[in-house]
């Protein structure tokens, strides 16, 4: 999946896979993390989902990675916030109190680049990717945030319904991205109400991943 396909996505406006206001399962699950006050989540491939104002308003920092620079245009619109914005090649940082959103391609980020985080959410990342590239996704997020506890949001459908993304990742490929670096907990899934896009069944499911001792 080349970057073209997702710069194509957001200039025709098909990004239903966004929502606008905090993901259900998100707030319901995220205190699981058991972040201190001030802790500073990264949200990768973040585009500009209403899930970093919801962060946001609950005091947490948040440091974002996106590959369309529209998006995060979009975002700082929506939250009302006149970023500061500079040039760290091969990234642009968008920038504001409490936020940081660093603009390129997330494989080309450095753990220095990133800086120390606390916690990974991630609703819409690994299920953006096929599953050629979820495996190297998910070990360069690994290494970059130092195998942070992770807030992880996953689809299971017929595949041959509907084409991705987000994508279907099974329970069981879950286990083979994470399983060797964290202990995976199912925390729970439900039926998404009139179907993915309303054009098939699917569950929404999720995991917390605690590094494994």
């Amino acid at each position: 999946m080349e970057a073209e396909f997702w710069h194509e996505r957001w200039e025709k406006n098909e990004i239903a896979f966004h929502q606008s206001e905090g993901n259900p399962l998100m707030v319901k699950y995220f205190d699981r993390l058991g972040l201190p006050e001030d802790a500073r989540v990264f949200v990768p491939l973040c585009g500009k989902t209403g899930d970093i104002g919801w962060l946001l308003s609950n005091g947490f920092r948040v440091v974002g990675a996106e590959l369309n620079e529209m998006a995060i245009e979009h975002l700082f619109q929506d939250l009302g916030v006149e970023p500061d914005i500079t040039e760290e090649a091969p990234f642009r940082r968008y920038s504001a109190h409490g936020i940081d959103i660093l603009v390129g391609d997330f494989f080309e980020l450095p753990a220095d680049r990133l800086g120390a985080v606390d916690a990974v959410y991630d609703r819409a990342a690994l299920v953006a990717l096929p599953d050629d590239m979820r495996r190297r996704y998910a070990g360069h997020l690994m290494t970059v945030t130092g195998t942070a506890p992770q807030l992880l949001i996953t689809y299971v459908y017929d595949q041959s319904l509907l084409p991705g993304p987000p994508f279907s990742v099974s329970d069981a490929q879950v286990e083979q991205y994470y399983s060797d670096r964290y202990e995976l907990t199912r925390l729970e899934g439900v039926e998404i109400e009139g179907g993915l896009k309303g054009k098939c069944a699917a569950v929404e499911t999720v995991w917390l991943l605690r590094q494994a001792v």
